[in-house]
């Protein structure tokens, strides 16, 4: 069970996310099924919450001694995430930002998808629902890419 709840903390993190989760629930052998289950609801905890007020924490912080510098950034990367997917999309917005948070390279995840979906001010419902989408289908990407890892791993062994 303690494995369990470091998934869910890890998945929760910005940055690391599910894609740091779930190699991590790989790499201990824990069940894939509830590992993915429990990195998904993990990593989409938080997405309301972003959405719907850490711009306005950002704001307020940027200009704080001590917090300042982070929240500048934190809302330079929203902004730039913004301007990413509003330039690529087009019409297709929220299939853009499903594509932002499913794709795991660096910096697209969940916690950047909605800050910059907050940006662009987009519906609420559809931007949680596309998030989620895009959730999934990094979870997806990242257990087949650790189970190949792992896998060559222990046929080496």
């Amino acid at each position: 069970m303690k494995k369990y709840l470091i998934v869910f903390l890890i998945s929760m993190v910005p940055l690391i996310e599910l894609r740091g989760a779930i190699p991590y629930a790989v790499g201990f052998n824990l069940p894939i099924i509830p590992s993915y289950i429990v990195a998904v609801i993990g990593n989409m905890i938080p997405v309301p919450f972003i959405f719907l007020f850490a711009r306005k924490i950002l704001d307020w912080g940027k200009d704080k001694k001590v917090i300042g510098g982070f929240c500048r950034w934190c809302l330079q990367k929203g902004e730039k995430g913004g301007e990413k997917l509003q330039a690529k999309a087009g019409h297709g917005l929220y299939i853009a930002l499903l594509l932002f948070v499913g794709i795991p390279l660096p910096g697209t995840g969940a916690w950047t998808g909605t800050l910059a979906a907050s940006f662009l001010n987009l519906d609420f419902k559809k931007s949680v629902i596309f998030v989620m989408l895009g959730v999934v289908l990094a979870g997806v990407i990242m257990l087949l890419a650790s189970l190949g890892v792992f896998g060559a791993i222990s046929f080496v062994k």
